[in-house]
């Protein structure tokens, strides 16, 4: 049986919906994502926030809109909690993962995944990263295409204020910074014929204007005890694996400041690019940035949902094709050791961009505190 990665997305591809609809499926999720939400409500309560079990999966649970308008932060637990109950539930039927990888807002769940946090430590970071971001200006734009692509579409509109934010594959790019500029970008790819779609944001993020705002960060991430991980933990952001002697709270606050290199990291994880690749989210726009990176590299090396010989990369949650009950309540595992693969995606736009079905188009990367879903 291969080994396994988990990885843990941004807030670009967040559904409510999608934990509600498979913790109703699975008794199983239901009792793990009620657990997980029972340790995020030790901090929400005392932060005068509402309980998120009993309001998630009681009789009228919120919508993504609802969570969006509640108070802030409210959101961003909800996205915490459910990687952390994904990530549960998974190693609850396959075990522990060989690594994790978290990507932007992802990087809390999956140090958290990893012991280095406690869940209800994780929850404070991520709502204090919530409250940050209320304070960061600006907007991000995803457009068609690689890197340089973008960064060619910068230069023509003049736009010196317009970073490169994320890159999730050689098929889409985040750019942000001002608004006005953003526009500017915006109206070139268009007469380039290049697919530009703004992220509903009330904020802008990885840009470098906002070293303030990290430093704020910081300083909050510094009040929680840091305990050894258990599991390696690779970062986005960073590009590589965190070690023993990385300050934790300068490199999750450099998630404000630098930008996500999705493919830089895939190829630092040598031997662990032969594992099975799990979405630890609601989504499953980032296991299909990671599916085509690997193709990238040539036959064997992976494909979104198995599509080629080599290690799966699946959105469980998404697809709506695993067994969450853990080999206790189901018995022996299947004789293949995984659960099936499905060629199930997101719907697409004309120019191949995933869009949600629910307003804002997804990135797989994903971006910290995005509002509803």
């Amino acid at each position: 049986m291969p080994g396994t990665v988990h990885v843990f997305p941004g807030q670009g591809d967040f559904a409510v919906s999608m934990l509600l609809r498979g913790a109703a499926d699975s008794p199983p999720l239901r009792r793990t994502a009620e657990s997980v939400f029972d340790e995020i409500d030790e901090r929400a309560v005392g932060r005068g926030l509402r309980p998120l079990r009993r309001w998630l999966f009681g009789d009228r649970p919120p919508g993504g809109r609802e969570l969006a308008h509640a108070a802030p932060g409210t959101l961003q637990l909800a996205l915490f909690g459910a990687s952390m109950s994904v990530h549960r539930a998974l190693c609850a039927r396959l075990g522990e993962p060989d690594a994790v990888l978290g990507v932007s807002f992802g990087e809390i769940a999956a140090l958290t995944a990893a012991g280095v946090y406690t869940v209800a430590d994780g929850a404070g970071i991520a709502h204090d990263l919530a409250l940050v971001l209320a304070t960061c200006p600006g907007g991000l734009t995803l457009l068609s295409g690689d890197e340089r692509a973008a960064e060619q579409l910068i230069g023509r509109a003049d736009t010196r204020d317009v970073v490169v934010a994320c890159v999730n594959d050689d098929a889409e790019t985040l750019v942000g910074g001002p608004l006005a500029q953003l526009e500017r970008v915006e109206e070139e790819a268009r007469r380039s014929g290049t697919a530009a779609v703004r992220l509903r944001l009330p904020f802008g993020s990885h840009h470098p204007s906002y070293t303030s705002q990290a430093r704020r960060f910081a300083r909050d991430v510094r009040r929680y005890p840091v305990a050894e991980a258990r599991t390696a933990a690779y970062s986005a952001v960073a590009g590589r694996r965190y070690e023993k002697d990385d300050d934790l709270a300068l490199r999750l606050a450099d998630c404000l400041v630098r930008p996500v290199r999705l493919p830089d990291v895939l190829g630092r994880l040598g031997k662990l690019r032969t594992c099975d690749f799990y979405e630890a989210g609601t989504g499953s726009a980032l296991a299909r940035s990671v599916g085509r990176v690997l193709a990238a590299e040539g036959p064997g090396n992976g494909a979104a949902h198995g599509t080629i010989h080599g290690p799966a990369v699946r959105a469980p949650l998404a697809d709506g094709d695993f067994d969450w009950a853990s080999p206790a309540d189901a018995g022996p595992p299947q004789t293949s050791g995984a659960p099936p693969q499905t060629s199930a995606g997101l719907p697409q736009t004309s120019a191949g961009l995933p869009q949600s079905s629910a307003g804002p188009p997804q990135s797989s990367a994903g971006l910290p505190g995005a509002p509803a879903r």
